[in-house]
């Protein structure tokens, strides 16, 4: 079957919060009310474009993490394990609902399906070395000392981290394509993807969480995908975020968001990744690539909300 060019490919990442609030517990019930305005929004956009949803996984790998750290008769799972059950968890999640909303528009039954995403990742990577990405929930500094964990500050207070490799290949890059073009809307590399390294032709899970906005810039290169749309918590890029000089940006020239990168303007944690994966997509030949607020996915996609990466003048 071949793609319908008069649909462009539209990837949408969702961050972890878009189950997960700030200042919520996390209950099943949260998080699949959570998701209704998210997935609102993508089923209004599914029959103007091919869909692929990728999401974080942050809080709730997190959480499973303290899960069976609290209760030592149960064997504990290596982290790659834990994201391969948070993409199973979620990926149900946003396809339930997702299919609610579609079936609430009326027309035709559209097809869904979930796919357990591996991403290639080096066996050397430095970031082994050094753990960078935020997981868990958010503890004070008094809180946080008690932990024999790595921790790092974060906006909202101190956050796990543990080791982010950079993603390297969607070994189901070739799988998702087709999916996409028999018009499937494919929920694919769930936290990032399960990191993996290859040795020989077999592949190997490593202990690792890998950034879910870089690995779907990836996928977005790999299956030629027209316009990425990154969705969080905020409306968009700011300068100065957190102070009485922040300023949010409609539009956002690459050598400019480079400078302000390398200038440490949008932390590693939080809004840094989310820049990065948008360069890399532009620059590698994506159309279009906006950071935007979870409530806001269909401005972002119509060029009214968000902050849009250009390359050169818009």
């Amino acid at each position: 079957m071949t793609r319908n060019a008069s649909r462009p490919i539209l990837l949408i990442a969702l961050g972890g919060n878009a189950l997960i609030r700030q200042g919520e517990r996390g209950t099943c019930a949260e998080q699949f009310a959570n998701l209704r305005r998210p997935m609102e929004q993508i089923a209004r956009l599914a029959d103007r474009y091919l869909i692929i949803i990728t999401h974080g996984n942050g809080p709730q790998v997190g959480n499973l993490l303290m899960q069976q750290e609290s209760c030592p008769e149960v064997p504990a799972m290596p982290l790659e394990v834990l994201v391969a059950q948070t993409q199973g968890q979620i990926g149900y999640m946003i396809e339930s609902t997702l299919e609610s909303e579609l079936l609430a528009l009326g027309g035709e039954k559209r097809f869904l399906v979930s796919l357990v995403s591996y991403v290639q990742v080096a066996e050397d990577d430095p970031a082994f070395r050094t753990p960078t990405k935020p997981i868990g929930p958010s503890y004070t500094a008094e809180d946080a000392a008690r932990f024999p964990w790595p921790m790092v500050s974060t906006p909202r207070g101190y956050r796990r981290v543990v080791a982010s490799p950079e993603p390297l290949t969607v070994v189901e890059k070739e799988e998702i394509r087709r999916l996409v073009e028999m018009d499937f809307i494919v929920v694919c590399c769930g936290g990032g993807g399960i990191p993996v390294t290859r040795e020989g032709r077999a592949f190997h899970g490593i202990d690792a969480v890998i950034d879910k906005d870089l690995a779907s810039a990836c996928l977005c290169l790999e299956v030629g995908v027209d316009i990425l749309v990154i969705a969080t918590d905020v409306p968009g890029v700011a300068t100065g975020f957190g102070t009485t000089a922040e300023e949010f940006l409609k539009r956002l020239d690459a050598d400019e968001a480079e400078r302000l990168l390398a200038a440490g303007q949008f932390p590693p944690g939080s809004m840094g990744p989310k820049v990065e994966a948008v360069l890399r997509f532009v620059c590698g030949g994506g159309k279009r690539g906006v950071i935007c607020h979870l409530d806001e996915i269909e401005q972002a996609v119509a060029g009214t909300a968000g902050t849009e990466i250009t390359r050169g003048t818009p």
